[in-house]
């Protein structure tokens, strides 16, 4: 397994213990349409942490057992600065996101 893979992996659990932290992770998925949205981070039917919770994380964690190449370029750190700044809580979350988006750029 090249590096990326574990390095990436362990980035996720980071980023979900810090949803949790937040208290952010929900225990219950949202309905399937909303999971099928085609607008980008499915912003017409989920917030942010739910797309981290139900889109982002599982397929990161499949294309990482799998070992596909993984996406260059996500750019989620500056969507949840937008997400979050008016609701302020969210600085660690953001620096957990902004090292998975300079993770993934540098391949």
């Amino acid at each position: 397994m090249q590096a990326i893979y574990s390095e990436v992996a362990d980035q996720l659990l980071i980023l979900e213990a810090e949803l949790r932290r937040m208290e952010l992770w929900q225990s219950e998925p949202p309905p399937a349409e909303a999971l099928a949205s085609s607008e980008p981070f499915c912003v017409d039917t989920l917030t942010l942490p739910q797309w981290l919770q139900f889109i982002f994380l599982p397929r990161m964690r499949v294309m990482i057992e799998q070992e596909v190449p993984l996406p260059r370029e996500c750019s989620i750190a500056p969507i949840a600065e937008e997400f979050f700044k008016t609701r302020g809580g969210a600085e660690e979350l953001i620096v957990i996101l902004e090292q998975i988006d300079q993770r993934l750029r540098l391949g």
